[in-house]
This record gives C-alpha cells, sequence and structure tokens, in this order.
C-alpha cells in the first residue's frame, strides 16, 4: 500500500472532500476517514483541507495508504450486468436512462449487496449517480448521470418541478374517468408514510384510462405527479380510497392474495415518462418506459 494522488475533474468537482474519499475508497470505515482527514493525512494541493471543503477542478487530493475491508468489495454478476444494460431506453453523453424492472433496488444497502447504480458504475465509471430513485417493486425509468454537472443541472430542474413524470397504475375499484387531484401533505415516519397535516406539500393528479368491470373491479390510471414525496402515489390512492393492486404497505391485503392466483405478483406501479429541457443541449427531451410484459398479460387476464 502507498501513497497515492488523484487530480479533481468535472466529474467530482463540487463535491463534498468527505463524500468524495467515501466514494473513492470503498470499504473504510467513515469514522476513520474523518479521522483521516481530521489528522492532516488527507491533502489538497498539499494543504490540510476539511472535510466539508468542496473540491474544484484540477486539486490535487492526497490519499494515505488505508487498509480496505476485502467484505465491501461487491461482486456484480455477469448476468446480472447483461441484463439491466439491455433495459436502457435512452443513452448520450451526460445521461442514461433504464427502464428498471421490478425487485431491483436503484441501490445497494439495508442487506442488499448492490443495485442498479453499482452495476452502471462498474460498467462505465465510478463517477456516474443517481439523478433520483424510485421504490424497489416500482418498474420504469431512472436516470443516471454521467457528469456531475448534469446530475446537478437535471436535479434543480426535478426541484424547480420543470420535469414532467408520469406513471401507471392500477388501483381497486373503478374510479370515475376524470381527472382526480389529491392535494395532501404527507409526513413519513420510520415506517410508513401518513397524509398529516405537518406534513410536505404532495400533489397527484389520477386520470383513469380504462376500466375493469370483472371479478376484480379496477382501474388502470395515468398518475402525474407534482412532487416526489416518498410513497407519495401509494399514499394518496390509499387515501382516496383506491389503493394500489399488489401494494404489500398501503393496499388491500386480502384483495392482494386473490391477485396473486392470476398473475400480479408485484406492485401495479410503473414509471411510464419523464419529460423535459435537456439541461446540457436545451432540447426537449421525452423518455418513455415501455410496461413490462408481466404487467401486460395480467390486464389480459382480467
Amino acid at each position: 500500500m502507498s501513497v497515492k494522488f488523484t487530480t479533481i475533474d468535472e466529474n467530482s468537482a463540487g463535491q463534498r472532500l468527505d463524500n468524495f474519499l467515501i466514494k473513492f475508497i470503498k470499504g473504510v470505515p467513515k469514522s476513520h476517514l474523518y479521522r483521516v482527514i481530521r489528522k492532516g493525512e488527507v491533502r489538497v494541493n498539499k494543504g490540510r483541507k476539511k472535510a466539508e471543503y468542496k473540491l474544484k477542478i484540477g486539486d490535487i487530493v492526497r490519499i494515505p495508504p488505508i487498509r480496505v475491508s476485502e467484505q465491501k468489495d461487491n461482486f456484480i454478476p455477469g448476468k446480472f450486468l447483461e441484463n439491466i444494460l439491455k433495459e436502457v431506453v435512452f443513452e448520450d453523453e451526460f445521461f442514461i436512462a433504464i427502464n428498471k424492472p421490478s425487485g431491483i433496488p436503484v441501490h445497494g444497502g439495508s442487506g442488499i449487496n448492490f443495485g442498479l447504480i453499482e452495476a452502471f458504475k462498474e460498467k462505465y465509471s465510478p463517477a456516474i449517480e443517481l439523478v433520483h430513485r424510485i421504490d424497489r417493486g416500482t418498474s420504469g425509468v431512472v436516470i443516471i448521470a454521467k457528469k456531475r454537472s448534469a446530475l446537478k443541472a437535471l436535479q434543480e430542474l426535478i426541484t424547480s418541478r420543470k420535469v414532467k413524470k408520469i406513471y401507471l397504475a392500477m388501483v381497486r375499484d373503478t374510479w370515475q374517468r376524470k381527472t382526480h387531484t389529491i392535494d395532501a401533505p404527507l409526513l413519513t415516519g420510520q415506517k410508513n408514510t401518513v397524509v398529516h397535516s405537518n406534513g410536505k406539500e404532495a400533489v397527484s393528479h389520477f386520470k383513469p384510462i380504462k376500466n375493469f368491470d370483472g371479478l376484480y373491479p379496477s382501474s388502470l390510471v395515468e398518475v402525474e405527479i407534482e412532487t416526489g414525496r416518498t410513497h407519495q402515489i401509494r399514499v394518496h390512492a390509499q387515501y382516496a380510497n383506491h389503493p394500489l393492486l399488489g401494494d404489500g404497505k398501503y393496499g388491500d391485503f386480502e384483495l392482494n392474495k386473490k391477485l396473486e392466483k392470476v398473475g400480479l405478483k408485484r406492485i401495479f406501479l410503473h414509471a411510464k415518462v419523464m419529460e423535459f429541457t435537456h439541461p446540457m443541449t436545451g432540447e426537449n427531451l421525452c423518455i418513455e418506459a415501455p410496461l413490462s410484459s408481466e404487467l401486460e398479460s395480467f390486464m389480459e387476464a382480467l
């Protein structure tokens, strides 16, 4: 093990020193990283810097010898990576968009060794980052930024509500064919999210596009969200007394058991469209992810 020197490029510029080291050196406890920063063993341009120092293009970071725990190294199976790469629906020099399958987390953690972003970091570069997240059970559009400048620019568009996000969902019982706006604040706790006056603003627009009047009355709806709160669509659907089919947390548990027998073994929620002005090129970009054959087959069975 020896001292390493790395020069900061545009992919790392703007990051805090501690966050850069966490990503650059895998498997080292954060407490140890902060200790070597405080002791001055990590240097930027030959000088001491605090953990919150924002790195600049051209900065030269000295990284001392640090023993890395091999237990933290993740191996991404080739088949997993191969299958994920088949789901790319858009790519340019700034972004990659994936039609994420249900059941795959966007990142590792909580006992999961790896997810979508770890696979793409292995394929492309450790510098790429998730622009946003969707739940593990939800399928559909997920965007990854190849450059930090692109990451920050698109996240700013999302924060300022300049990105159109449309989901497809199926809800219990038929719903009148008009737009139903749910404007109800959401409060997220340790276990779940609830509608609460002390919560953050949350607005969802549900538009039924097809009703099913068979054995399991339900509606296929398009949902456009103005905000992106945790479990927003799921909780708003429950609040409207039209819970999402297959939702194991906020749904109709007895109905879900019956639906499993006709092919629905997951939550019926799919991130269908993200539309925005490309922050780096200025072109209008509409990224769309097709519905999985699994969900298409379920609808045909109703």
